[in-house]
């Protein structure tokens, strides 16, 4: 009997010792694993919050808090303009990161086509009660001009409404055909009558172009456009360089060279006039000045 309770009791202590030391193991995989967790935790990106739309937009179409939703994004790649609350009180911390004032109840409209889950950009919405077009785009104190061109002064089809645009004249200035740059890197805010920049006619030829220019640029290319023929020609996307002053006319174009006109003084004549009865005889005489 007192085998048998030896034997459990040892075997009793053996499977203690085993449970401990399974336990301490697991304790410290355990504890590996939190360790590991809050090293993550401390690397990890900060993350934002960031209003999307909640459903597709097109482009002029108005949309109100309840099409906007929260999500979270990695707090340094968050867009430049986007919005981190849908609401907010008027003079509130919030208020410059809000798209909708909470005592607002105009709608906005977008300036552009959003897809599901797309951040909403404050520089691609109007403000509230505004729609979309020439004036929700135009910038404080500009003007907005518009140009007459056609398949060969327009650039074709290639024109879309934030492309920008160099300017060249064409015409009479004395009795030379000229063309000058008159004015460069222009910004273009309507193609026709339309101001959306994801329009899809792309083969589509533009009879007017719409650009927005200071109240003196307004005048000097309402003389130009009175006075010759303009031309388009876009700027690149990573343009950096100035033109300059560019003019050439006809004669540099084909490498004419104008010749000079001398002219040459007529020799004088004397002469002396004498009459001879009726008749009066005119005789040539060496002059004497």
């Amino acid at each position: 009997m007192r085998m048998i309770f030896a034997l459990v009791l040892v075997l009793g202590v053996g499977l203690a010792g085993l449970a401990v030391y399974m336990a301490q193991g697991q304790i410290a995989q355990f504890q590996m694993q939190r360790d590991e967790l809050l090293a993550a935790q401390a690397s990890a990106p900060q993350l934002t919050d960031m209003v999307v739309a909640k459903r597709a937009l097109k482009y002029g179409e108005r949309f109100t808090p309840a099409d906007l939703e929260v999500i979270k994004i990695q707090a340094d790649k968050m867009p430049e303009s986007a919005f981190h609350l849908i609401t907010a009180d008027r003079g509130s911390r919030g208020e410059p990161y809000a798209a909708f004032l909470t005592e607002e109840t105009r709608p906005r409209a977008a300036l552009r086509s959003y897809e599901v889950n797309e951040p909403i950009l404050g520089s691609k919405i109007t403000p509230p009660g505004v729609d979309a077009g020439i004036m929700a785009t135009l910038s404080p104190d500009m003007r907005a001009f518009t140009i007459m061109v056609d398949v060969s002064s327009g650039v074709s089809g290639f024109l879309r409404p934030g492309d920008r645009v160099d300017v060249y004249w064409s015409g009479q200035s004395g009795q030379n055909q000229i063309t000058k740059l008159i004015d460069t890197n222009l910004k273009l805010i309507a193609i026709d009558q339309s101001a959306d920049a994801d329009r899809s006619e792309e083969t589509q030829i533009a009879r007017t172009v719409t650009a927005e220019v200071t109240p003196q640029q307004a005048a000097a290319l309402t003389l130009a456009q009175s006075t010759g023929r303009l031309t388009l020609a876009l700027v690149g996307m990573q343009n950096t360089v100035d033109a300059g002053p560019i003019e050439i006319d006809r004669n540099a174009l084909l490498g004419i060279q104008e010749q000079e006109v001398i002219e040459i003084e007529a020799p004088k004549i004397c002469t002396i006039k004498t009459r001879k009865g009726a008749e009066i005889v005119e005789t040539e005489i060496p002059c004497t000045n």
